[in-house]
């Protein structure tokens, strides 16, 4: 793989050590999510405190799942994010009534695991201004991200007209080089996989991961 830069976002942060962690590995977004049933969830006030000395070195993002008016205006007034990051069932439709509302860029997440799931993300084409591919929950989990699985990086080969799309589900130190390899990639995100245990990130697990991608970008492509 050449040595093309990779956007990397780190998510689900909650502590001050992991934000400082992630920010001296150079990661180019960090995400905080608003959503009670994760083991990453933080309010609104916690993420305005633990972004603070990530402003204006990486970008912030906001990720809520079919959030209410009410709730974003909390999130957005008091931790004033970079993007919006909208990992629910939100349709068209609402993805464009909040870019307009919040005056924020949005990243629509979309969850695959097989061809036919790509079909949902043409009618969001023009709409959101990037998209997220992160691996179908699996059954039982209540949550939309952040399982530690991953789908076939195969099928995103097959599409075309994805923009610069972030890469997520899954990923960890071990598998990174193999995931930009297969999808050429140039956003990645990860949250369990520099994790200890659910919801809480292990500042060596971080360290690893950076310098595992930076080792895949800089490794010559061998025929």
């Amino acid at each position: 793989m050449s040595s093309h830069s990779v956007e990397i976002k780190i998510c689900g942060l909650k502590t001050q050590q992991a934000v400082e962690a992630v920010l001296k590995n150079g990661a180019s977004y960090i995400g905080f999510i608003f959503f009670p049933k994760s083991p990453r969830h933080v309010e609104p006030e916690q993420a305005a405190e633990l972004a603070r000395p990530a402003r204006g070195k990486a970008g912030i993002v906001a990720v809520t799942v079919d959030a209410g008016d009410a709730q974003l205006d909390k999130i957005v007034s008091l931790l004033q994010p970079d993007i919006l990051q909208l990992h629910g069932h939100e349709t068209p439709e609402r993805v464009a009534y909040v870019k307009q509302r919040y005056g924020l860029p949005v990243m629509k997440a979309f969850s695959i695991r097989e061809r036919s799931d790509f079909d949902a993300v043409a009618p969001y084409k023009g709409i959101a201004d990037r998209f997220l591919f992160d691996a179908k929950a699996p059954k039982g989990s209540e949550l939309p991200g952040g399982n530690g699985v991953a789908f076939d990086w195969n099928l995103l080969k097959e599409q075309s007209g994805l923009g610069n799309y972030m890469l997520s589900g899954g990923l960890n130190a071990e598998n990174i080089h193999v995931a930009l390899a297969k999808t050429g990639s140039f956003a990645i995100d990860i949250s369990s996989g520099v994790e200890s245990e659910p919801g809480k990130k292990d500042l060596h697990l971080i360290d690893a991961f950076f310098a595992a991608v930076h080792k895949a970008i800089n490794t010559p492509k061998t025929a």
